[in-house]
């Protein structure tokens, strides 16, 4: 790949392999940090300027959909950006994954923060990893092993503390929130799950423009964006560019790259940089209540990621002995 560092005569081969860490695990933790950015950014244009969801989401996908797909047409051409469509299981793949996956987690997750908050959003889809590890099981036809039960009681622990402040009978975050918070941590995993065919092929930012441009469509047809009677002054055109920017183009290209550089185990604890950062914003800026509570659950959903995210055995040998 054009740009990548290369062990030379300068560096030994155990620090260019540390570079790639460095960068890698760099490169991740921005990505997070976009998305919290992004979500906290959204957080405001609901609250403060009294933006809709249903209004902000189509227009952030088209957005992000046509500047990608024109960047695509600048580098690869024409030719290239419409091949996902001519094999029949391209296509099939790539609707499930632009509609069922991008799309559907776009607009739940800025439901979720406009019905609670970009903290609350962002730690429910966390929830996903666990997700995707049960489906891996029933796709293997295995039990999950011991630490990965532990994993997944601690990430439903941490949200049950973040959701209910440990009362029972007093939920910090409404019913919706949580129900449409937890239906976007599903389609976190479908679109973790079904373009593994697609990847091989096609670069990621292809399939994100058309994922992007597919979703906007659909979104438009389904909540007319241009019937809502709000028009948004000088700081809402700010905070919705900044969404299509920094939320869609630069945070999903910037995380997995770091994916790629330190593979997605490590990538799953550096993306934690996401949930933090919309917790802290929200605090310090938006003057969101944050409780002992959350804390708490905030950590419990860490550890789960730790646990998922940890090498496997074969995998460590396999390393070793290499």
């Amino acid at each position: 790949m054009k740009g990548r560092l290369s062990p030379s005569s300068l560096f030994s081969e155990e620090d260019w392999r540390m570079s790639q860490q460095v960068k890698g695990s760099l490169f991740a933790t921005l990505g997070g940090i976009c998305w919290g950015l992004s979500g906290s950014v959204g957080q405001y244009l609901f609250n403060v300027q009294g933006m809709d969801a249903r209004y902000l989401t189509p227009i952030r996908l088209g957005g992000a959909g046509i500047l990608l797909l024109l960047y695509c047409l600048v580098r690869y051409g024409a030719a290239f950006v419409v091949s996902p469509w001519r094999a029949r299981r391209n296509r099939r793949d790539l609707l499930v994954y632009g509609l069922l996956g991008v799309t559907a987690c776009q607009y739940l997750y800025f439901q979720t923060i406009q019905l609670s908050s970009a903290a609350v959003a962002t730690i429910l889809q966390d929830i996903s990893p666990a997700i995707i590890l049960l489906v891996s099981c029933h796709l293997a036809k295995r039990s999950p092993k011991r630490a990965e039960i532990l994993a997944i009681v601690l990430g439903l622990t941490g949200v049950f503390l973040i959701t209910t402040g440990g009362n029972l009978k007093s939920f910090s975050v409404s019913t919706p929130a949580l129900v449409l918070g937890l239906l976007s941590a599903f389609t976190v995993a479908v679109y973790n799950i079904v373009p593994e065919n697609l990847l091989k092929t096609y670069p990621i930012v292809l399939l994100q423009g058309w994922a992007f441009l597919m979703g906007s469509i659909l979104l438009c047809v389904i909540f007319r964006p241009w019937s809502f009677h709000y028009t948004p002054n000088l700081i809402g055109y700010f905070g919705i560019a900044f969404v299509i920017v920094v939320g869609n183009i630069l945070a999903f290209p910037l995380y997995m790259e770091g994916v790629h550089l330190i593979g997605p185990e490590k990538g799953i604890l550096y993306g934690f940089s996401e949930p933090l950062t919309a917790a802290v914003i929200g605090v310090v800026v938006l003057h969101n209540t944050f409780t002992l509570f959350d804390g708490i659950g905030f950590f419990l959903v860490f550890l789960m990621l730790a646990l998922i995210s940890r090498p496997k055995k074969a995998a460590v040998k396999s390393a070793q002995s290499a």
